[in-house]
């Protein structure tokens, strides 16, 4: 049974829908040289975390995710402004008073006047952005909390058309890429602007949609370079590595052989899929409805998968952000689970070199907002880092929470030539993050129960000190005892070992939770 309600129609053409949101994002100059120039008039910020991105999850784990950019409530440092946060289900109050209570500097019943949270209460796993438009009445609702429409913004996780929609309903501009510019951001779109800048990366095939132009595609990329081992397959729409497969080419007979062709459909057909419960068929179907890419795997005896953020500011100026090393795991290890700020210094400054070239292309096309470009880079014989651009991402993903977690709580910047970030003490940062931290005995925990245990163990973040542990996605714990984590420390060592000793705390605390006895002594 179909449970979608009817959509409202904009009542605007394609044409006329595209010269309105227009209208809307040239507000963002005016409103972005303001803040950059401090001026504490008031503004409204409409944050809507909606995942409106092929992912699989739960209720519960959803709303995790849509609870992962709470950090945005440290926005509310600043004294004038106003936060409408929305979520497909209510957030529990102990997890907001968790975010006011790390403001530092600033009233917590003050902020929390200022914050405005609103839900649909729909528990389904639609994308949030759908549930709003679904709802012209909690629109107009959130309309009500914005007291100054030319000094207003809406904060998405990523952009599709449902967003700009909503941009168009709720009447202010959106801060991020527009729709139209998604292309740039698909497997096939970067590795067409990689190509087009200069930026190394893998060799491979682009624009594919079906397997049997994957299979011609293998066969040319081994007369191109017949010692290739490995392939990926990626389709062009998957998000943390969960859309990629994995073809090995060893032992197959030399390119142009008679046998090849069919001996790499054979190779097709048991390529090892990075999702589980991914079948060969369901994986064919879903190429053919977007398309794909097959290039080499890069493989090495030093190999990692570093990141970089930058952002286009709507004043069309590129930003160089940060830099991190990627967690990776999975099947094939290509399944992104955490992070390490900042990235090793002996190659962050080059990729993020790499990555400049891709942001002003993007500012010349008109991008504007956050986006990232994933790497990989081996080292050679002579002791230096290759660097191979991967993949454009025009969303915010798994770094940028951890990322301005650090930054709203220490006032401090990142510098992309030295590859280090200091706060506004003076002093250096580092950290590990994790979305993924997870074990069936949290299932023990409330979120309460996390912030109790953070503070008998001295791991909760401490502002004096700046360092400490910063719990999100909580409200994936009772279901499925997962959580995420930052933990924040001086030196990358230390950051090591501050995560290490919450997953101890964490794993010891449960088990002792599970020991005692179940009923009370009489």
């Amino acid at each position: 049974m179909n449970h979608d309600l009817p959509l409202p129609e904009l009542g605007l053409t394609p044409q006329e829908a595209e010269t309105q949101f227009n209208e809307l994002q040239r507000k963002l100059v005016p409103l972005w040289k303001s803040i950059q120039s401090f001026n504490q008039d008031e503004q409204t910020i409409v944050v809507v975390p909606s995942m409106t991105i092929d992912l699989e999850c739960s209720s519960s784990e959803l709303q995790a995710y849509e609870e992962r950019f709470l950090f945005l409530l440290l926005l509310l440092r600043q004294p004038r402004a106003r936060l409408v946060y929305v979520t497909s289900q209510m957030i529990q109050p102990n997890i907001i008073d968790y975010y006011l209570d790390l403001l530092p500097g600033v009233i917590s019943s003050h902020a929390r006047k200022r914050l405005f949270l609103v839900s649909p209460l729909d528990s389904s796993t639609r994308p949030l952005t759908l549930k709003l438009l679904e709802r012209p009445r909690l629109i107009e609702h959130i309309r009500s909390l914005i007291l100054d429409f030319e000094r207003a913004h809406l904060v998405p996780y990523n952009t599709t058309t449902l967003e700009r929609d909503l941009a168009i309903r709720l009447g202010i501009p959106m801060y991020g890429a527009d729709a139209k510019f998604f292309p740039l951001g698909t497997k096939s779109g970067s590795r067409r602007i990689f190509a087009e800048e200069g930026v190394p990366h893998p060799v491979g095939i682009e624009n594919l949609s079906s397997i049997d132009e994957v299979a011609r595609a293998i066969t040319e990329l081994r007369a191109r370079k017949p010692g290739l081992g490995q392939v990926l397959v990626k389709l062009n729409e998957g998000v943390s590595g969960e859309g990629n497969a994995l073809v090995d080419l060893q032992g197959l007979p030399a390119p142009g052989e008679s046998s090849e062709r069919s001996l790499i459909e054979s190779r097709l057909q048991s390529m090892k899929f990075e999702l589980p419960g991914i079948t060969y068929e369901s994986y064919n179907t879903k190429l053919k409805e977007r398309g794909g890419i097959v290039e080499e795997r890069i493989v090495g005896e030093e190999f990692r998968s570093p990141s970089t953020q930058l952002r286009v500011t709507p004043l069309g100026e590129v930003e160089r952000l940060s830099t991190h090393d990627q967690v990776l795991g999975g099947l094939s290890g290509q399944t992104y689970l955490g992070c390490r700020f900042p990235a090793d210094v002996s190659y962050a400054p080059s990729i993020m070199r790499e990555a400049a070239k891709v942001g002003a292309r993007l500012a010349r096309e008109g991008v504007v907002g956050r986006f990232a470009i994933d790497f990989v880079v081996v080292r050679d014989g002579n002791g230096n880092w290759d660097p191979y651009a991967i993949e454009i991402n025009l969303r915010k993903g798994g770094t940028t929470h951890p990322f301005l977690t650090l930054q709203f709580l220490t006032d401090g910047a990142y510098d992309a030539e030295k590859g280090v970030f200091t706060t506004a003490l003076g002093q250096q940062k580092c950290f590990v993050a994790s979305d993924h931290q997870g074990s069936a005995l949290y299932r023990a925990f409330t979120p309460d129960d996390l912030f109790d245990i953070a503070a008998r163990h001295g791991i909760h973040f401490d502002q004096t000190r700046q360092t400490g542990v910063v719990f999100h996605m909580m409200s994936a714990l009772g279901e499925l005892g997962r959580l995420g984590l930052t933990a924040v420390a001086n030196t990358a060592k230390e950051a090591d070992a501050l995560y290490a000793k919450a997953v101890s705390v964490l794993e010891q605390e449960a088990r002792l939770a599970l020991n005692r006895e179940a009923l009370p002594a009489r």
